[in-house]
């Protein structure tokens, strides 16, 4: 193997390692942002596992890309490397591009998607008062026919 493809494969690994930073990043952040009783946060742990899985599927397909799925020594320590270097440098770049994009993409639609839930249920309601309104005459009949029909008698 040649100088050239080892030191492509240690940058890879490196870059792996940041790639893996940035998803245990994310998903620690996204636990950290949902309330004491979600769901997310119920299953954090399986999640983290889910994360660490998919960080070593991703690393070793970026091994049979570069060397054909060759595994050397230093691949870990690279990773470990790239992780650490994540944490020293990148982090709060990557933070700072995370609240970006939270507040120019996720959050006007999570709005738009909860302003168009809250409409539909507004109209739901409204529909279901109309004809409530509309039926409240017959309601009224059917409650004062079936009094009488159905009186008891008292001793």
């Amino acid at each position: 193997m040649s100088l050239s493809v080892q030191f492509l494969s240690l940058l890879a690994m490196i870059g792996t390692g940041i790639g893996a930073g940035v998803l245990m990043d994310l998903i620690g952040t996204g636990v950290d942002a949902t309330g004491k009783k979600s769901i997310i946060r119920k299953y954090a742990v399986p999640l983290e596992v889910v994360g660490w899985i998919v960080i070593g599927c991703a690393s070793f397909y970026v091994l049979f890309v570069v060397r054909d799925g060759a595994w050397r020594m230093y691949d870990p320590v690279a990773q470990i490397c790239g992780m650490l270097l994540y944490a020293s440098i990148f982090h709060r770049p990557f933070r700072f591009l995370g609240r970006i994009l939270n507040m120019l993409i996720i959050k006007p639609i999570w709005f738009i998607v909860r302003l168009v839930a809250k409409i539909i249920s507004r109209t739901f309601q409204l529909l279901v008062k109309i004809v409530r309104f509309l039926l409240s005459p017959f309601i009224y009949l059917y409650y004062k026919v079936s009094d009488s029909l159905f009186k008891s008698e008292e001793k």
